[in-house]
């Protein structure tokens, strides 16, 4: 091999191809290529899918409240709530948690831009809330049996203090949903992700860690059941929380992750061409 040949062979770290990690760098072209999209969605398309998310993981609640009368047992419940995150994996909707590893990923490659990811940031919560909202207030209707179950949980995260504690509940949590986010972008098996899911949600919701949207449901079902507490609760707790999800799922998760593909990141923000401004046709991509 010419010294030519073998410079052309490295990367900018100075490693032949042979012993790039490719399996790694495919898996973060995957998250690129599929979160680009996802930032380019009409403000309708966006408030919708944020909506049917808040009312997919308003059913895993029900679930959840269904099984803790039935049995006591948190744990069982958490493994019921899993109903809720499959029919996220499923249904391709978007819960606000889980919109972190890949839509940072996307605008750190520069194929998108910054006031995109805080539109779709907030569109999505938006929606999460309506969804969740709703569908709350139509669990606790329909299922008058389960409404002191919905007050005592709605009462663990609205009356619960502002601790070192209860923030690394919320900081926890948001390493868990940014996991399940690359667990799920790490295989195309089905199965795989489904069982990533069930995890998480045993995690999540078995543990009762702090998760902003999940947990703000409880505290919605509470309301709606009469529970002496309010909207003045939830948003201090809701505040803390999201807090405690963004330092885990984005400084921790999502920022180890770029660190962990920063060369392929790097590629990608070098890459020749335009950048995007609109979703395109993923032609503008660094060669393998």
């Amino acid at each position: 091999m010419s010294a030519d040949e073998d410079t052309a062979s490295r990367d900018s770290q100075g490693r032949h191809d042979a012993i790039r990690e490719h399996e790694v760098e495919r898996t973060f072209d995957q998250v690129v290529q599929t979160g680009r999209p996802r930032l380019y969605r009409t403000p309708t398309e966006l408030l919708a899918s944020g909506t049917i998310a808040g009312v997919e993981i308003a059913l895993g609640v029900l679930a959840f409240l269904a099984v803790e009368q039935a049995t006591g047992s948190k744990l069982l419940a958490g493994l019921a709530f899993s109903v809720g995150f499959i029919a996220l994996l499923l249904g391709n909707s978007e819960l606000f948690t889980e919109g972190f590893l890949v839509p940072v990923a996307v605008v750190a490659a520069k194929e998108a831009t910054y006031g995109r990811l805080a539109r779709f940031w907030a569109l999505t919560l938006l929606g999460n809330l309506i969804g969740g909202w709703a569908t709350m207030w139509a669990v606790v209707t329909a299922f008058p049996a389960l409404r002191s179950t919905a007050v005592k949980n709605g009462a663990t995260f609205a009356t619960s203090s502002l601790s070192l504690s209860t923030f690394l509940l919320a900081v926890i949590a948001g390493v868990a949903m940014t996991l399940l986010t690359r667990m799920r972008n790490g295989t195309d098996n089905d199965v795989a992700k489904v069982v990533a899911s069930i995890a998480v949600a045993f995690l999540v919701a078995g543990l009762s860690m702090y998760h902003s949207v999940l947990d703000t449901l409880f505290i919605f079902g509470g309301i709606h059941a009469g529970g002496a507490y309010g909207y003045g609760n939830w948003i201090v707790f809701f505040a803390w929380t999201v807090l405690g999800n963004a330092v885990g799922g984005l400084g921790i998760t999502t920022a180890l992750r770029l660190l962990r593909s920063s060369e392929r990141l790097q590629e990608w923000r070098s890459a020749p061409g335009p950048h995007h401004d609109g979703p395109g046709d993923g032609a503008r991509q660094p060669s393998s």
